[in-house]
């Protein structure tokens, strides 16, 4: 039976075979949890630490995925296989997707509309990725 990564491998796909590197695993996660760490800190602005975090846990993610020996074509899918890469549900994932959108909006029209809510929400749902990726050792 072929794996879900296995099924989003191929020509014209999101996801490509590569083997494992714990160097750029390590330093994954490193740069990571220094962000996450950094995205807890309320003395900064609110885009900061949602900056810091979304970009916390899509290294997070991205290193879930790269141990399991893919790399992704684009910035999303490393949220949309978190259930086959850390075993996590759609409490977490779509989260990630939601600030992904809003991430987009920010990025490219220039309108980064966060609260505190969002920000509790995406910090949450980094920290659950940062508890299942180590884990993973």
């Amino acid at each position: 039976m072929t794996s879900p990564l296995e099924n989003l491998c191929g020509p014209g796909k999101p996801l490509t075979h590569e083997p494992r590197d714990k160097r750029e695993f390590a330093g994954l996660k490193r740069s990571a949890l220094a962000r996450l760490k950094d995205a807890g800190n309320p003395s900064n602005s609110l885009e900061s630490r949602f900056d810091l975090a979304y970009n916390a846990a899509h290294a997070l993610s991205l290193a879930a995925l790269r141990h399991h020996g893919y790399r992704s074509a684009n910035r999303y899918i490393v949220f949309q296989v978190l259930p086959h890469t850390l075993g996590l549900g759609p409490e977490v994932w779509r989260v990630l997707s939601k600030c992904h959108d809003i991430r987009n909006l920010g990025e490219y029209e220039g309108d980064l509309n966060v609260d505190e809510r969002v920000v509790a929400d995406l910090l949450d749902a980094c920290s659950k990725v940062a508890e299942r990726l180590e884990e993973l050792g």
